[in-house]
């Protein structure tokens, strides 16, 4: 039995997760929700409290506190309430968000908090282990990937900053990101190499999928 309405989308940073995954979700009419915002104000908040990262019951009782609402509308997207985005993608938050999150005694939290949204609601759910563990029954689940070139060029154009940096950034990123969740496919993912292919070019290949491999998705969309 597939997950209600659920669409995972997993890969790697500047591989065009975010914008597939909000362009998606205008289509099917369901929520957007990136799960990476949810760590992220799990860091913002640890830094804050002047808790260390290797804190896990001090972490675990930061997430339990932790609100998360859907607000907006074409789509709804998660919201993370007392924080703005701006200061979740800071470069302090940045910095530890993948130790805070490595934790399983948060990770298990956050992923209940991932499951109560998708079982009811439905959603565009991007994040590392959406279609590996917290919706394995995907309707449908995708992987994005992108030359490391293409990705940096993509992040540094998004955060006004120079390649160099962004790319160091980048590197740094993904060792950290690895060691907690593997950069691999999950079982019946669908690979899409967006290198070549732009916003609009990407959202078309990942329509294509979805109608192909989650027919019946699509077509509740048009009912």
């Amino acid at each position: 039995m597939t997950a209600p309405r659920v669409v995972a989308i997993d890969g790697a940073a500047g591989s065009g997760k975010s914008t597939l995954a909000r362009g998606l979700a205008r289509c099917l009419d369901l929520p957007y929700v990136n799960t990476g915002l949810m760590y992220r104000a799990l860091a913002a908040d640890a830094i804050v409290q002047g808790l260390d990262v290797d804190d896990g019951p001090g972490l675990e009782r930061v997430t339990e506190g932790l609100r998360f609402t859907l607000d907006g509308s074409a789509p709804p997207e998660l919201v993370v309430e007392g924080r703005a985005e701006r200061d979740l993608r800071s470069a302090e938050v940045e910095a530890v968000v993948s130790a805070v999150s490595a934790h399983p005694g948060v990770r298990r939290l956050m992923r209940a908090r991932q499951r109560e949204i998708g079982d009811t609601l439905g959603a565009v759910m991007e994040g590392r282990d959406i279609a590996s563990v917290v919706f394995p029954d995907a309707a449908l689940k995708l992987y994005l990937v992108a030359d490391v070139s293409v990705r940096t060029t993509r992040r540094a154009a998004e955060r006004a900053d120079d390649e160099s940096s962004v790319a160091e950034a980048m590197r740094e990123r993904d060792l950290r990101d690895a060691r907690t969740n593997p950069f691999r496919a999950a079982e019946g993912a669908i690979v899409l190499d967006t290198t070549d292919l732009d916003v609009g070019a990407t959202l078309e290949a990942a329509i294509e999928i979805g109608r192909r491999e989650a027919p019946r998705l699509f077509e509740e969309r048009k009912a």
